[in-house]
């Protein structure tokens, strides 16, 4: 066990190198000059070249490569260049926000896959089948942004059913004592269930626009992976044995069929993470999405490189953790054997 954990820490530490390696190349050939874009068009060259030596964007690329690493190592993603504030601080206040959606868009996500994905295997070739295909198809090419958009028009403008996209709280309602971050829980843990009705309600939406998005992914991942499972060997053995059918889906068939929906979730989850971007700023949530956004408008190469890097290393550690929780879905994966 330790072996193997040894040995996927270490091929996370190159992955996080080579992370590191490709944002800062990135972010140094966007077009622009940082500084520049700080200070506004009625700067002096001299008040840039400060600016620039502040920063150290005036050193050779290499010599600035080895500072940035040695303060990521550190903890130090760098200041903002638009607010003058740590990136690091910046983005652990607005981490709570992006994991509270991405956890209800998963959720969601999972809620309309998993059952549409099993009944497609268990209906294949009918016509629920073919319904269930062809959301999937929907699903996977639809615009999040004009989903979103949407949802907004139909169920805030027209219909009413949900709150303005105004954030996380509707507008005059005090957020509840900061114990996870996550609004909904610290409204309830500190006894606040009107305040944690408001959030519940601000949040449905987006994680209603991110999770049809991921919905699609999950229904396919599902469907294929138990129409492979139920026509398997083992799966027809025990039918002939006369196991009742509802028996042999939930547990021969579901159950391992599971590695590899479990491997297609931490991917979605890493998306959902990083790639929320337009949903954010679209529902004025406060979120590392919305930051990142801003901070890619305003030419903040300190705001895109630390955005980038916590999403990978959050990505990073959740693959890792997926990777351990093979050996407890399925015992016949042995961690650190041959077959890991």
């Amino acid at each position: 066990m330790l072996r193997y954990v040894a040995k996927r820490l270490g091929i996370s530490v190159i992955t996080l190198a080579g992370l590191l390696v490709v944002v800062f190349l990135i972010t140094r050939i966007l077009p622009g000059d940082a500084a520049a874009a700080r200070l506004g068009p009625e700067a002096t060259k001299s008040d840039v070249a400060a600016l620039r030596h502040q920063y150290g964007l005036d050193k050779p690329l290499p010599a600035q490569f080895v500072d940035y690493v040695v303060n990521v190592l550190h903890g130090n993603l760098g200041r903002s260049v638009a607010t003058g504030h740590s990136v690091t601080t910046e983005l652990m206040q607005r981490l709570p926000a992006t994991i509270e959606l991405t956890l209800a868009a998963l959720l969601v996500g999972a809620l309309i896959g998993f059952p549409l994905g099993l009944v497609g295997a268990l209906q294949r070739g009918r016509w629920a089948d073919a319904a269930v295909r062809v959301f999937a198809v929907l699903g996977n090419s639809v615009a999040l942004f004009w989903l979103g958009l949407l949802l907004v028009y139909f169920l805030f403008f027209r219909f009413h059913m949900f709150p303005a996209p105004v954030g996380r709280l509707p507008i005059g309602v005090e957020p509840p004592g900061d114990i996870t971050g996550l609004y909904v829980i610290d409204a309830l843990l500190t006894g606040q269930p009107a305040t944690a009705g408001a959030a519940l309600r601000q949040l449905l939406l987006p994680a209603l626009t991110l999770g049809i998005g991921v919905a699609a992914p999950i229904l396919k991942m599902v469907r294929s992976s138990m129409i492979q499972t139920l026509s398997s060997d083992y799966v027809r053995a025990a039918s002939a044995l006369g196991v009742p059918r509802r028996a042999v889906v939930a547990v021969d068939a579901l159950r391992n069929a599971l590695l590899p929906v479990l491997t297609l979730v931490g991917i979605v989850v890493g998306f959902l993470i990083g790639g929320n971007v337009i949903v954010e700023f679209l529902f004025s949530w406060p979120g590392m999405g919305r930051y990142a956004y801003d901070g890619l408008q305003s030419n903040d190469l300190e705001v895109l490189q630390g955005f980038v890097v916590v999403v990978g290393v959050i990505y990073i550690l959740l693959n890792l953790a997926i990777d351990l929780l093979y050996s407890v879905i399925d015992p016949r994966i042995r961690v650190g054997g041959k077959n890991a």
